[in-house]
């Protein structure tokens, strides 16, 4: 099931290291025709950047660069990519790990699949989409100061047909500069029948329980903000329990790392010579709040972190089944104790599936993913 990983080196973007409100133009394109995605949103927001289909990954994402309006172009992510979909279900079998030849499943589009987009390859969509509400500000009530806008996002799509289900793989990229990878999982149930337990009743009466599973789903993300060298992630929480006053604590995580989710805890990958016309460090934040966070047992350790901090290595591509020569086999190995000078962040989301009448065929998308949102990239709203 698994194929051999091909360990070809890929090249990292160079980033200057400007003030964005210097900007210029790219020098040159990062790659050509029909792999680059050139976006200029309404609000005069711009993205750049590159896919390719990959026999394991599938949809994968290289030399992501934002440029808000007026100001300079910085580059965010060198990839980006799925790392596994791991499904285990509740009676304890089957356990699914689902990604390992994702781009020969493939599925080629169609225009009512890509609507008002542009197919590329046929298993690629690029297209834009309203987001809603931008901003909405009343002006306390007076005419001539309300404002109100609605934004638009840059959607790049493709799917895969892995059993009896149709994964939607999609990364939103906003004219507010944020980031949102995110999985939908449709087509059709299992049809696994299971004890009361671990399931729920579908179709007439009580003699069919589909069993629930869950849907771990894992991002690779290699940030690079303006280049590789100094970028840090740093993590955030908010001390003060049950008392009125609540302290910021930032941690700088400096060391590969396994991270799990608290009430009000989020992450930042910043470059603290990169800096937006207040003179405050440019990065992106990340968000995790949403996932059912599954955690499996000893054999499954990778479960037991909601964020992972490691060491760039072009072989660990993989979450689980990482079967490339010389490396280890999974994100949990992975982040050992090594001091991290080019982070790459790896973001596990979970889904817990209780099947529903609803979900008879064809089945309801349902979607996961976390946000990326930027943290002083620019000095005031981008809209």
């Amino acid at each position: 099931m698994f194929l051999q990983l091909a360990l070809a080196a890929f090249v990292a973007a160079a980033g200057s290291v400007t003030p964005l409100s210097a900007g210029t133009a790219p020098a040159e394109r990062p790659c050509g025709a029909p792999y680059l995605i050139e976006e200029t949103l309404p609000n005069g927001a711009r993205w750049q950047l590159c896919w390719e289909m990959r026999t394991i990954e599938g949809l994968t994402l290289n030399r992501v660069a934002y440029t808000p309006k007026g100001s300079s172009p910085v580059s965010v992510l060198r990839s980006a990519a799925l790392a596994q979909i791991h499904v285990p279900y509740d009676s304890g079998e089957p356990r699914y790990h689902d990604i390992g030849s994702l781009g020969e499943a493939a599925i080629p589009l169609t225009d009512a699949d890509c609507p008002d987009g542009e197919r590329r390859k046929e298993v690629v969509c690029v297209m834009t989409r309203p987001r809603g509400h931008a901003y909405l500000k009343d002006g306390f009530g007076d005419p001539q100061q309300r404002r109100s806008k609605q934004g638009r996002e840059l959607v790049v799509l493709s799917a895969y047909q892995v059993g009896w289900y149709t994964y939607l793989a999609e990364f939103v990229f906003g004219d507010d500069g944020s980031i949102t990878p995110r999985v939908g999982a449709t087509g059709s149930l299992a049809g696994v029948t299971t004890a009361p337990q671990h399931g729920w009743p579908i179709g007439v009466g009580n003699a069919h329980f589909e069993e629930s599973h869950s849907h771990n789903v894992f991002w690779r993300m290699d940030f690079d903000i303006q280049g590789a060298s100094r970028d840090v992630v740093e993590q955030y929480d908010f001390a003060g329990n049950r008392t009125k006053k609540r302290s910021l604590v930032r941690t700088a995580l400096t060391r590969e790392t396994k991270a799990v989710n608290e009430r009000m805890r989020w992450w930042r990958v910043v470059d603290p010579q990169v800096r937006n016309a207040d003179r405050h460090p440019v990065s992106w934040e990340i968000n995790n709040s949403d996932s059912s966070e599954y955690r499996g047992p000893q054999d499954e350790a990778f479960t037991r972190a909601d964020l992972y901090v490691t060491q760039y290595r072009a072989c660990e591509r993989l979450a689980t089944y990482n079967v490339a020569p010389g490396c280890k086999q999974s994100v949990d190995q992975y982040a050992g104790d090594e001091q991290v000078k080019d982070p790459v962040v790896w973001v596990n989301v979970g889904f817990h599936h209780v099947a529903r009448d609803e979900d008879a065929d064809p089945m309801p998308v349902h979607w996961q993913g976390f946000r990326v949102i930027p943290r002083d990239v620019t000095a005031a709203n981008p809209n």
